[in-house]
């Protein structure tokens, strides 16, 4: 999230005077920020859950009819993962990118390049024309999303753990995660709107399609949307002030790569649980239920605007109690979740519907903090970069291999699977959370 001079109050008179004195047309109202946040995050993650979803209802027909629907739906998520691989060296590539041509170059390519790679996914021949060769162009479009995702880190975090007000940083720092559901819903209302309106061979063929070409034009807006932020002279000079500024990925991980892993492993449960309530029960109930996907959809699409409510939430509770003790106490109710999670997904309707839409709450309430909680960990000279690679290797580790991992074992051992899954990335949380309180302690 960016900054105009009256958006977050930076502690000090020396700095509140260097900000106030600058206040140029380029500056923006904090309302103007939080939109701009809102629509950059949610264009991401518009074309992350488009290609999620299609990895269920369209490139296992399309790209792999040779094997079983099981087979074929986890070779889509196979490539699905190759995003989260790639993002990292996409982090390193856009951090050399700014230091040299500066913030606003970076995001232009990072987003120019996000949209490109979704919109040509669009353009995608199926097996029967291109035979193998359309699955390896499509995982060459996949890296090529997860470089640009690792080029669009705007620095959100590591600003908002140093210029918001203590009294309200949970709040500010839940705006950005709004993206998330947001995303998910635009995603899963055009999916579901064009499964339910066209025949599965019309679908199949050109309907499916679209919501990657709608993926481009919300990229077109993001990018001005968000530009028109990071080049901001107010925005530039606050991030200055701070010292937010790139270094290279080697030099942050030889010296503070135990904050870099720390990092990761304290929003580990969350993160776990993202691609488990969003892109894997929409693959298990297609294979395992009798549910009309066109349903199923309609039902996340309720959860997602009851994960934006909770996103919310999670922003006044962790001003309350503290956005570290919510992380922990929300691992906590996650690692009760995933007990549950054999009985109500592998029950009836209602069980199924009670799983999404708790799991949708649950991920609003965690998610919602998820981002930068242990970022003060950090030199600030190392926050910048290394906020962005903590991050990256949370997405890695937690939500890459998720729906991968939780279909491949859940179809061969059940669903218990699933809670051992979730149970790992919470003691992953906890144990983070409880070696990032001996180190402050120590200090």
């Amino acid at each position: 999230m960016t900054s105009g001079s009256i958006a977050y109050p930076v502690h000090g008179p020396e700095s509140a005077a260097s900000l106030s004195h600058a206040h140029t047309d380029e500056d923006v109202t904090p309302g103007e920020i939080a939109v701009g946040v809102i629509i950059g995050r949610a264009s991401e993650y518009f074309d992350f859950f488009v290609f999620g979803i299609a990895c269920v209802l369209v490139f296992p027909s399309l790209l792999f009819p040779f094997l079983s629907r099981l087979d074929g739906t986890l070779a889509a998520f196979a490539i699905f993962a190759i995003a989260f691989i790639a993002r990292p060296l996409g982090t390193a590539l856009s951090m050399a990118v700014q230091r040299r041509w500066g913030r606003g170059t970076k995001l232009t390519v990072a987003l120019f390049l996000l949209g490109t790679c979704t919109a040509g996914m669009a353009f995608l021949p199926g097996y029967q024309t291109a035979g193998l060769a359309a699955a390896a162009a499509l995982v060459v479009l996949r890296f090529g999303q997860g470089l640009a995702l690792g080029g669009s880190w705007d620095g959100l975090p590591s600003l908002l753990a140093m210029a918001a007000p203590p009294e309200r940083r949970g709040w500010y720092a839940m705006v950005g995660q709004l993206g998330a559901p947001v995303g998910f819903a635009l995603a899963a209302g055009l999916f579901a709107y064009l499964y339910g309106s066209l025949s599965s061979e019309e679908f199949l063929s050109w309907g499916w399609r679209y919501p990657f070409f709608v993926a481009f034009a919300v990229n077109v807006v993001a990018l001005f949307a968000r530009l028109r932020l990071v080049v901001g002279q107010s925005y530039a000079e606050l991030l200055q002030e701070k010292e937010l500024e790139p270094v290279g990925v080697g030099r942050v991980m030889r010296d503070e790569g135990g904050n870099v892993v720390l990092g990761a492993f304290a929003a580990l449960a969350s993160f776990a649980l993202f691609h488990v309530v969003t892109v894997f029960p929409l693959s298990w109930l297609a294979l395992y239920s009798e549910r009309s996907m066109t349903e199923v959809l309609g039902v996340q699409i309720v959860g997602a605007f009851l994960a934006m409510g909770a996103v919310a939430v999670s922003g006044r509770l962790a001003d309350r109690v503290g956005r570290r003790n919510l992380l922990g106490a929300m691992a906590v109710l996650i690692g009760l979740f995933s007990l549950a999670t054999p009985w109500l997904l592998g029950g009836n309707t209602l069980g199924g519907t009670a799983f999404l839409l708790l799991g949708f709450v649950l991920l609003g309430l965690s998610y919602g903090q998820a981002s930068g909680t242990v970022t003060s960990n950090f030199s600030t000279q190392h926050r910048y970069t290394g906020a962005a690679l903590s991050s990256d290797l949370a997405w890695l580790i937690g939500a890459a291999f998720a729906p991968l991992v939780a279909l491949g074992l859940s179809a061969r051992f059940g669903l218990g699977a699933v809670t051992l899954y979730l149970l790992s990335g919470v003691v992953c949380t906890l144990g983070a959370l409880r070696i990032n309180r001996m180190i402050e302690q120590r200090a």
